[in-house]
């Protein structure tokens, strides 16, 4: 049974900020989007989560055994670093597609994202440590089958990034409209899902999906503990597993 904390991260008023007081050069807010994500992958990943940069604007992160306190503090530091600040809105569910909407609902009652008042909104409750388990997340860590060997040394870059990008967008669409899974683009040809309590038929559905529908193959291991670190190695592993042995899916609880 899962238990997903999850966390969206939002830059407050970023939007007008960006054209205050006039446009701001391109390769600047580039690298400031690339580095808060570095921080805030380096501040969640210290406390055993994983964030995920979506739009970059927004992020979403696994949280599980990071408290309201830890929060506050992350908040703090980007605050103390950087020209913006950040609204957290959390929340927990079995399904780590309700648990986002919670999380959503929560910063968005708080006003728009390009609301000037609207800065540094913690809301929504964590896990309490009672309520923790050794199986609370599920993560699911797929790659394209031969990625090398069918597209990085026979394509150019650019048309071996579209497929890889077909791949993902579609398993993307897929899991959150079957599964209430969340899947992200984690670079290479690596796509990473935080999943409700997916047993093998469900990957093998989504894994097919994909290949009837964008004709790209995958591959992935599945791990699950108490929090996504630990869920994120024990499915590395399991993909190891996939690779030496062919399967297409390997679970490993």
């Amino acid at each position: 049974m899962t238990n997903t904390q999850v966390t969206l991260i939002q830059i407050d008023n970023y939007g007008p900020w960006t054209v205050t007081p006039e446009p701001r050069r391109e390769v600047d807010l580039q690298t400031l989007q690339s580095r808060l994500y570095a921080d805030l992958s380096q501040l969640v990943g210290n406390r055993e989560g994983y964030v995920f940069f979506t739009r970059f604007d927004n992020m979403i992160a696994v949280t599980n055994g990071i408290d309201r306190d830890d929060h506050g503090l992350m908040q703090e530091s980007v605050a103390n670093r950087y020209p913006v600040t950040v609204s957290f809105g959390i929340g927990v569910d079995p399904s780590p597609a309700e648990a986002l909407e919670t999380a959503t609902a929560h910063i968005q009652d708080a006003g728009s994202a390009q609301d000037g008042s609207r800065t540094e909104i913690l809301r929504g409750e964590t896990l309490d440590t009672d309520d923790r388990a050794g199986d609370d997340v599920q993560l699911a860590h797929f790659d394209v089958n031969d990625a090398t060997g069918k597209y990085t040394d026979r394509m150019n870059a650019y048309d071996s990034f579209i497929r890889i990008e077909q791949g993902y967008a579609e398993l993307m669409r897929y899991l959150r409209k079957a599964h209430d899974g969340l899947a992200f683009f984690v670079g290479g040809d690596n796509i990473i899902a935080t999943c409700p309590d997916l047993d093998r038929a469900a990957y093998e559905d989504a894994l097919e999906h994909v290949q009837e529908t964008v004709s790209v193959e995958l591959k992935v291991g599945v791990g699950q503990a108490r929090t996504a670190q630990s869920a994120g190695m024990a499915a590395k592993h399991a993909l190891e597993v996939c690779r030496d042995d062919g399967d297409r899916v390997v679970i490993d609880r």
